[in-house]
């Protein structure tokens, strides 16, 4: 535990609610190195296993969605068909139950977003079903040789603009559910960023804002900005004013804090719009913004399973709607533990 509070990184995560109804999401993902992201088109109707050998939970992906894959071995941000959006996000904290092969069925951590893309339309039916804990999450050590546990929190948001934030504390699942919970960063646990949110409140935005790239501070500006900017009619304008916020949360390329390793580069950011069914990606590395279209995706097994190759460190450029270069591929087996 010593050693991941000593190396854990940093993202942020939140919700906009817009004129007429609309609800955008959006996240940055800050690592200390290139955690070799590509964006897959997944169909619906794969069978999968939560990958922790003879006890595993067993599902087919009921709906079909793009995500973006770190070291093409997990989910780590994506979206499905209709509308519901999964976020992980670094938790330092997050301490998870025994797995015991001969009890409850396990799932690798590999494929938690992955398992809500596939099966829920809805956070309140997401979270419905996660109240009766259907599996064991089961976590192992990052890839690349890394020593430490991967340890992460996860983030549910749909088009109605509702909100969940899951989390493990002390071996227990722990679940804030409400509309209301629309800005998502690192440590501390939830719970005790809504306190310092609370504090923050009451000086106000206007008058000051934290400005360091601590998780903490972090919360707090996304929280006010998220709620400051216009709620503009025009789509692509409220597009852009989420950008903005991302981005001033976000942590500059190449920036390190020497006493304080959990501060990490933003690498990428991604952007959905729930009602249009764009999912915006940003990489630092790129000069451009590019976007998948998911009404003009086939996500049915005809389909196959599409990748967009997005180079080292994400630095590939695409323009515009990107939809069309997505290339069929072999799906990206997820991480296998055993617990």
């Amino acid at each position: 535990m010593l050693l991941a509070q000593g190396t854990a990184q940093a993202c942020t995560r939140f919700v906009y609610f817009g004129a007429g109804g609309s609800v955008v999401t959006a996240r940055s993902m800050d690592w200390k190195s290139d955690i070799a992201t590509n964006l897959w088109i997944l169909p619906r109707g794969v069978a999968r296993s939560g990958e922790t050998g003879a006890n595993t939970i067993r599902w087919s992906s009921k709906y079909g969605s793009v995500v973006a894959s770190a070291y093409d071995i997990a989910t780590s941000d994506g979206v499905n068909e209709v509308g519901l959006s999964a976020n992980l996000l670094w938790l330092v904290e997050s301490e998870y139950p025994r797995f015991d092969p001969s009890s409850k069925p396990g799932l690798a951590i590999s494929a938690w977003a992955q398992y809500m893309l596939d099966n829920f339309a809805t956070v309140a039916e997401a979270v419905e079903a996660l109240r009766k804990e259907p599996f064991t999450l089961v976590s192992d050590t990052m890839p690349g040789g890394e020593p430490r546990l991967a340890t992460l929190h996860l983030s549910l948001s749909d088009k109605s603009g509702d909100s969940a934030i899951v989390e493990y504390i002390g071996g227990r699942q722990v679940i804030h559910h409400d509309r209301a919970y629309q800005v998502m960063t690192n440590s501390p646990t939830f719970e005790k960023q809504l306190a310092q949110a609370e504090y923050w409140k009451q000086i106000g935005g206007t008058v000051m804002l934290p400005g360091t790239n601590r998780a903490s501070d972090r919360f707090v500006r996304a929280a006010f900005y998220v709620n400051a900017i216009p709620k503009d009619p025009d789509p692509n304008r409220a597009v852009a004013s989420v950008f903005s916020v991302i981005r001033n949360v976000s942590v500059p390329f190449g920036l390190t804090t020497p006493d304080q390793p959990n501060i990490s580069s933003t690498r990428w950011r991604t952007v959905f719009d729930h009602a249009r069914q764009l999912y915006f990606f940003e990489s630092a590395l790129t000069p451009n913004t590019f976007w998948v279209d998911l009404r003009k995706i086939d996500f049915s097994q005809a389909g196959g399973t599409r990748k967009l190759d997005l180079g080292k460190d994400q630095d590939r450029i695409y323009s515009g709607d990107a939809t069309g270069s997505f290339s069929p591929a072999k799906p990206f087996a997820f991480l296998g533990v055993q617990g």
